[in-house]
């Protein structure tokens, strides 16, 4: 498994794991960074994905932790929301065996567009937290939203963690407590794609495991920033990385 790595190309999927995943750790889009880093190795593209939902995962569950420890997770709404992200990414994962995913991507270059102008221009949205409480209407909402986002994450992917930190901030959460709840949700998705990608023999664990380890790392330094620095940071890079996710489906929509 490690004979035909080289010490440099190692090193360089383990940097670019950890810039992908300080970002990741907050407002997602990490996959971003990861996934061209790993395509370099010139492992297979099946392998790839499965080697950074390995490697993803581990970080999504270090920056959960380390909002929990922060008190920034609404443990009274996702512990409601958790299963039901994991359902749906398991389903997503089988479905997506049979169903092309590609006719998907238009709409999500629309999606992320009007929740990036929409965030751009609600000035003060999210700069303190409005959420009243589980009520019947949040319940409903937020479990449609986390079986809809955990589907779509298992299904095809791009744009997940800004999906969810909106869905959020729609709810009434500030920028660091959509971010926390967020990474939650994420976490699970990503967790039942991991065991998907594992039990085809479709991870490679000589760059998943170094990987995962610098994405950990990435994931506490960058989650410990969101919570220090609150929406003034939180959002910014949040637009920042709608951009970039527009831009990425935008060019791979053109080359086909």
């Amino acid at each position: 498994m490690w004979d035909h790595i080289s010490l440099g190309m190692l090193l360089f999927v383990m940097a670019a794991g950890f810039v992908a995943s300080f970002v990741d750790s907050v407002v997602g889009g990490g996959g971003l960074i990861s996934v061209p880093a790993l395509l370099l190795t010139g492992l297979p593209t099946q392998v790839v994905l499965g080697t950074n939902k390995l490697a993803g995962t581990l970080s999504s569950f270090t920056s959960t932790v380390s909002f929990i420890r922060s008190g920034k997770v609404n443990f009274g709404l996702v512990k409601y929301l958790f299963p039901l992200s994991l359902l749906g990414s398991a389903a997503g994962v089988l479905v997506v065996k049979i169903t092309p995913s590609d006719f998907l991507q238009p709409i999500v270059i629309v999606m992320l567009v009007a929740v990036t102008i929409y965030t751009l221009f609600r000035k003060n949205w999210g700069d303190q937290s409005t959420y009243k409480g589980l009520t019947k209407k949040v319940a409903v909402l937020g479990a449609l939203a986390a079986l809809g986002m955990g589907f779509y994450d298992g299904f095809f992917g791009p744009g997940t963690g800004s999906f969810l930190l909106f869905i959020f901030l729609t709810l009434g959460f500030d920028f660091v407590g959509a971010a926390g709840n967020s990474k939650v949700l994420n976490f699970g998705s990503n967790l039942a794609g991991m065991v998907t990608f594992m039990s085809l023999g479709l991870v490679n664990y000589a760059y998943g495991i170094p990987m995962a380890v610098a994405m950990i790392l990435g994931a506490l330094v960058g989650s410990r920033v969101a919570i220090r620095k609150g929406a003034s940071y939180v959002k910014p890079l949040f637009i920042c990385v709608s951009v970039l996710m527009i831009g990425k489906q935008l060019y791979d929509l053109v080359l086909k």
